[in-house]
């Protein structure tokens, strides 16, 4: 049975050996890097540099809570803005692996500047078992490539770091738990952010319209379970279908894109059952969404597919 505190205990010290020199996590503000981040912070303290980067497909919101929970954590942190280049690497990429190995080598390519400027070594990941054995490698079938894993350089200048490796979603939370992280039961949000939940090319404007409809998806299944009308799901969030359809405005013809409504129940993310939402819960999604955007957005589907055969996200 997996023991938190002992894993605390166990991995600080051995950080403490293996860490002889200044550090840089890679910090989303998600559970496995601030879970990562707290034990790194333990071990060598202030040698730690948290680096949070905007890379233009964040949720709405997003950096500026990541800034404050740096702040709370009392972590040294740096905040590099380059949604820019970003955008600019996926210009004209559809490819969903292409999508995620750009994005890894970019975000590589991003600490590794912070790094020459400040003399460190090692880069830290909260990279996590589902990560390395979705990926491929050895014998095993690639099913699709994490940036943080399949997206990183065959050559790089900086020391990798690992601790959470062999560890499951659920024992990332229960250390969580034990260092009264307030992530803890945050859902997971994929390192390439919204870039992979646009279907097809992730331009700026297209990045806007999904941004906006996540927002909806989130807020409106927090408020039902905060009613009571359902259970909170593992994952939840919107998608932007490559595909138009013909709908009705008024009295005229509309011709808009389709956002795909995704909700599931999970443990570990190795598998998954689509959470059955209810329909007042849904015609509030999808009539909050038509409204909102209505000049983009003219139908909305949600997806009941388990994993196996589908992926929690669609790319």
């Amino acid at each position: 049975m997996f023991e938190a505190k002992k894993f605390i205990e166990n991995t600080t010290e051995k950080l403490k050996k293996e860490v002889t020199g200044k550090a840089l996590i890679a910090f989303s503000g998600g559970v496995d890097s601030t879970v990562c981040a707290a034990l790194v912070n333990k071990a060598i303290g202030k040698q730690l540099v948290a680096v949070h980067v905007d890379t233009g497909y964040m949720r709405k919101t997003e950096s500026e809570n990541v800034k404050k929970l740096m702040e709370k954590m009392n972590l040294n942190y740096r905040f590099v803005d380059a949604s820019k280049e970003f955008y600019s690497a996926l210009k004209g990429v559809e490819d969903p692996e292409k999508k995620r190995k750009i994005i890894g080598e970019k975000f590589i390519r991003v600490f590794e500047k912070v790094a020459e400027k400040e003399g460190i070594e090692y880069l830290v990941q909260g990279t996590i078992a589902p990560d390395w054995i979705e990926s491929g490698g050895a014998l095993r079938d690639t099913i699709k490539s994490h940036h943080n894993v399949g997206g990183l350089p065959e050559k790089m200048k900086l020391k990798l770091i690992e601790p959470l490796r062999d560890l499951y979603k659920d024992e990332v939370r229960k250390i969580a738990r034990v260092l009264e992280l307030p992530v803890s039961e945050r859902q997971p949000f994929p390192g390439p952010g919204l870039a992979i939940r646009i279907i097809g090319e992730a331009t700026k404007e297209r990045t806007e319209i999904v941004r906006e409809a996540c927002d909806i998806v989130e807020k409106e299944i927090e408020f039902a379970v905060e009613e009571g009308l359902m259970e909170r799901p593992w994952q939840y969030f919107a998608v932007l279908l490559p595909v138009k359809s013909v709908g009705v405005h008024g009295d005229r013809r509309a011709y808009g894109n389709v956002i795909a409504v995704r909700a599931v129940h999970s443990i570990d993310a190795m598998t998954c059952a689509f959470s059955k939402i209810p329909n007042k819960v849904m015609d509030k999604i999808s009539t909050r969404i038509t409204n909102t955007m209505k000049d983009k957005i003219n139908r909305v589907v949600y997806d009941v597919t388990n994993k196996p055969p589908g992926t929690v996200e669609w790319e």
